[in-house]
Order: structure tokens, then C-alpha cells, then sequence
């Protein structure tokens, strides 16, 4: 039995999220104040206590997850992955959980990709949608047959695609895509075209932050989004942590290549079970558990 440990990325977050945890351990109440410090405001109060619309501000959401992910990982006693792997978002979470960078390197680094990807959000009207029920090579052909900027963003499993561009390439490939036999075309309720060329000002700007960061050797390798392949080597990670802002989430590829390595459990570390859903389509025969 070979243990890989996931991490998950934007939109898994919950009101509620880590009060079990703060409340757990002065450690790991220790962990929550010092993020509360260091982003500027109380942030696990919003987590704790706020509202649906709260955790949907980007600047909240972000560091809402990681801290989340990190901090119950942090609590597990037996946690001894064996690789680990996170979605877009949840990557960061990953790297802090697998020893690449320490916790407050890793919220530094959150926070200036959530205020990157807002800023690069207000330059020009975007957004993402989902695709179910097509294959890969047609959601694929149909995005760069469009005269706009749209491209595929997550390959979260067979069938299951989310593309992202602008506001005018998103609609138009929706209508096509459902043309062409998709079962949903459904545009998502986001600030932006994530994972595109449309983040571009936010790739050159968390690149800086990333450069400045130190990065050591994970007690395990990291499945990264952009290439789906292993790692353990820092200035490797940098790189490809850097072009994931503008690069697709291979996340079908990330599970089928774990498999291939015989990876056959996988713990979800974070709020939700979206990951666990993601790679039972993957690999049915897989074993699941959240931490």
C-alpha cells in the first residue's frame, strides 16, 4: 500500500472551517494567530464565524484553505506521506505539508498570489466554466478554433473539463461545446479567467515573491499541476510553481501517473471531499479517506 496525501484548491472552503483545529491544541491555535498577524485582519474569525460571502473574497478564500490544509496536517500524528499532490491552490498547501518551505513562507507567498490574481482580475472582464461530458481533444479543439482568448484550465477527470478565458471566448465556446455534444456547459461563478494567459500580470508578479522565497528538498516528491510528473528538487518546484498561474491544473494526469507509480491511497487534507470524488472517477479502484 503506497499513501499519497491531496491537497485541494479554491472553492472547497466552508463556514466553520478550522475551529475544531483551533480549539484542538495551543500549538495549533498558535499557528491560526500567527496568520491573523501576519495577513493584517482575524481571519479565523471569517473561517469560523462569517458568512457564505466572506470566504468568497479572494483575499479570504486562499489563505482560508491553505490554512486550513496546513494546519490539519500538521495535527495528524501519523502523517507520513509518501508523495503528495495539490490542486492549483492547494499545491502551496502541499509544499508547506511536505517540509518544501516553512508555514509562514508558504501564507506569504497565498497571499500574494490571491492579491496578484484580484489585481489581474480587474484588468480585463473574464471568467471559467465547466464542461462535462466531453472528451478532452474536443473541448481542446473547439477553444483554440475561437478567435478569443480561451483555453482549457482544470483536467479534473475523464469527462470533466474546466476551460477559462474571456467573458466573450467563454460564452462563445459554451455555445459549441454544447453543440457539439457536451452534457453541461456551465459558466462558474469566479473573479477571473485562472490557469489562462489572462494571468499573466499575476505570473510576473508572484515570480518575484516565489524567486525570494527559500524553497529546501520535501520529505517526499511533489506531483506538480503543470507537468503531472514527481519532484523533490527545489529549484525545480520554483519553476514550475512560477508557470502554474497561466498553465492548466493536469490533475487526471497527476492521479494516473501516482497510479502508475502504485499509489492506491490517497487522504484528502483540507476542507471537502471534491478530491476524493475527482479521483474515484480516476481510479475506481482506489482507496479514500479524508485526514
Amino acid at each position: 500500500m503506497k499513501k499519497a496525501y491531496l491537497f485541494p484548491g479554491q472553492g472547497a472552503q466552508f463556514v466553520g472551517m478550522g475551529k475544531e483545529l483551533y480549539e484542538k491544541s495551543s500549538e495549533l491555535k498558535d499557528m491560526f494567530e500567527q496568520a491573523n498577524e501576519i495577513i493584517g485582519f482575524r481571519i479565523s474569525d471569517l473561517m469560523f464565524a462569517g458568512t457564505d460571502d466572506d470566504l468568497k473574497q479572494t483575499k479570504v478564500t486562499q489563505p482560508a484553505i491553505f490554512l486550513h490544509s496546513t494546519i490539519l496536517a500538521k495535527s495528524l500524528a501519523d502523517f507520513a506521506p509518501e508523495a503528495v499532490a495539490g490542486h492549483s491552490l492547494g499545491e502551496f498547501s502541499a509544499l508547506v505539508a511536505a517540509g518544501a518551505m516553512n508555514f509562514e513562507d508558504g501564507l506569504r507567498l497565498v497571499i500574494a498570489r490571491a492579491n496578484a490574481m484580484q489585481k489581474a482580475c480587474e484588468l480585463k472582464p473574464s471568467t471559467m466554466a465547466a464542461i462535462i461530458g466531453l472528451d478532452d481533444k474536443t473541448v481542446e479543439d473547439v477553444c483554440t478554433s475561437i478567435d478569443e482568448v480561451v483555453v482549457p484550465a482544470n483536467y479534473n477527470c475523464p469527462g470533466q473539463l474546466v476551460i477559462s478565458g474571456s467573458m466573450e471566448g467563454i460564452e462563445k465556446a459554451c455555445e459549441l461545446l454544447k453543440e457539439a455534444g457536451a452534457r453541461r456547459a456551465l459558466p462558474l461563478k469566479v473573479g477571473g479567467a485562472f490557469h489562462s494567459p489572462l494571468m499573466e500580470p499575476a505570473r510576473v508578479e508572484l515570480a518575484e515573491a516565489i524567486e525570494k522565497t527559500a524553497f529546501k528538498t520535501p520529505v517526499c516528491p511533489i506531483y506538480q499541476n503543470v507537468n503531472a510528473k514527481p519532484t523533490s528538487d527545489p529549484d525545480t518546484i520554483k519553476k514550475n510553481l512560477i508557470a502554474q498561474l497561466t498553465s492548466p491544473v493536469r490533475w487526471t494526469a497527476t492521479v494516473q501517473n501516482m497510479m502508475a507509480d502504485g499509489f492506491d491511497t490517497y487522504i484528502e487534507v483540507g476542507p471537502g471531499t471534491v478530491l476524493q470524488g475527482l479521483v474515484k472517477k480516476i481510479q475506481p479502484e482506489a482507496s479514500l479517506a479524508s485526514a
